[in-house]
């Protein structure tokens, strides 16, 4: 059965059933992933999941039901498990469904294009680049792991009250590893790469980068453990901004979860830092013409010139708070409940180059990744503490690659330490972005 056939059908006898209004929710999603070691495929994956949620009103409260399976037996099963659930909640919360916006951004997420690479081609290429990163130089000694993952999906939502919304998206990532060694020293680079334009994707340039990025970290030295002025590089800021990026959700602030809480109007961050959403960020592969409500999205200002000019809503926690949802509500899937989620979250890039901002200090560190971010870090207090590979820079230049250290810190005064961003903005996979950061000083320990 069509989709838009099905979602009519269970929409109409919902309504039949008792049900004071109704929606649909549909996502399909498909992928494939090749991993290539020494030459040959290691490992080989394709996925494809999908399903259907219901969501409805019924005698005063909002129940929800998914089905995997779309035939005509799921329709009673999706209704009856839905009328259920509405009834073991304890009271009516003020939810209700959607009748639209007056108009939504027509933007693409799909490339056609992209669709039509077959994937021995992408196979090819991530070949290619493997073994163009292991001939690079000889204290490359081999690749934790060189894949390509391939995604496309679709969704769409439609309801009684006449909405009907549907887009589709894709996309390719490629993830390397390389390990390098010079005498007993071994380290490893990380490198990633996305895009919706395979023919951008050059392997000569991509093997030379994740080479390079691996290589320049041997050499590695001890400095003092004491407090340095601090570049975030582009990747590093911008993970560490999405670990903490549910202190700008206005669910969290209303549950006493955000020190952001009560904070809209204020000073918050550094007159450098400016904090955006836009769901259409041609650099970025997440986004969306419309939220998990079906409310549409818009490019906005959440810290603008670091005074906080909102906090991020869905339509329930807009309606407890007397103002307009930003067009943040969010499924992680068909199976789940609305929550809140940013949609390219980034912070605003500078006009001076990261080599402009290394000249600019005397002494201090370059920091390139992090890890341990879910153990070491607490979104309600602020504070982290994480391990981070990084660089020693002195008299405006890079010294050295640093032994393993720890660099710890808070994040809400992090965002006011911000002395100047960027021109390099860089976005991860999930959607979160950053060009490169001064900051003032973070606490570092080195072993």
């Amino acid at each position: 059965m069509e989709i838009t056939e099905f979602q009519e059908k269970l929409l109409q006898k919902a309504m039949n059933a008792g049900f004071k209004e109704a929606e649909v929710y549909y996502e399909h999603a498909e992928s494939f992933q090749c991993m290539i070691y020494d030459g040959e495929i290691d490992s080989y994956e394709t996925s494809e999941d999908g399903g259907l949620s219901l969501r409805g009103l019924y005698n005063g409260k909002m129940g929800y039901s998914y089905t995997e399976k779309l035939d005509d037996d799921s329709i009673p099963f999706l209704i009856d498990s839905a009328k259920a659930n509405a009834d073991v909640l304890d009271e009516d919360d003020g939810t209700d469904i959607y009748e639209g916006s007056n108009e939504y951004d027509d933007h693409k997420f799909y490339s056609e294009e992209l669709s039509n690479v077959h994937i021995p081609n992408k196979i090819e290429l991530i070949r290619s680049i493997e073994e163009k990163i292991r001939a690079y130089d000889p204290r490359i000694v081999t690749l934790d792991y060189c894949l390509l993952q391939d995604f496309s999906g679709e969704r769409s939502m439609a309801n009684s009250k006449g909405l009907s919304l549907t887009e589709k998206k894709n996309g390719i990532i490629i993830f390397i590893s390389t390990v390098v060694k010079d005498g007993e020293e071994m380290k490893t680079g990380s490198y990633i790469n996305m895009t919706r334009d395979f023919s951008s994707l050059d392997a000569d340039e991509i093997a030379k980068e994740a080479a390079e990025e691996a290589l320049s970290h041997l050499g590695e030295k001890s400095i003092p453990s004491r407090k340095y002025p601090i570049i975030m590089r582009h990747d590093a800021a911008a993970s560490l901004l999405a670990i903490f990026a549910p202190i700008f959700s206005a669910e969290k602030a209303q549950k006493d979860q955000s020190l952001l809480k009560g904070k809209v109007g204020m000073q918050v961050a550094s007159n450098f830092f400016t904090l955006l959403n836009d769901p259409f960020h041609p650099d970025a592969m997440s986004g969306s013409n419309f939220d998990g409500e079906g409310v549409a999205t818009k490019k906005q200002s959440i810290i603008s010139n670091g005074t906080l000019e909102t906090l991020l809503h869905n339509r329930k926690t807009a309606k407890l708070e007397g103002c307009e949802t930003t067009g943040h509500a969010h499924k992680a899937s068909y199976k789940s409940t609305l929550s809140i989620a940013a949609q390219n979250m980034y912070i605003a890039p500078g006009e001076r180059t990261k080599v402009d901002l290394i000249a600019s200090v005397t002494e201090g560190i370059l920091i390139t990744d992090l890890s341990g971010l879910h153990s070491g870090t607490n979104a309600i207090s602020g504070d982290f503490s994480v391990e981070a590979t990084g660089f020693h820079i002195k008299d405006g230049k890079i010294a050295s690659p640093i032994k393993q250290m720890t660099i710890a810190g808070n994040f809400f005064d992090y965002m006011k330490d911000i002395e100047e961003t960027c021109s390099d903005l860089h976005f991860l996979p999930d959607g979160y972005g950053s060009p490169s950061l001064l900051v003032k000083e973070l606490s570092v320990t080195v072993d």
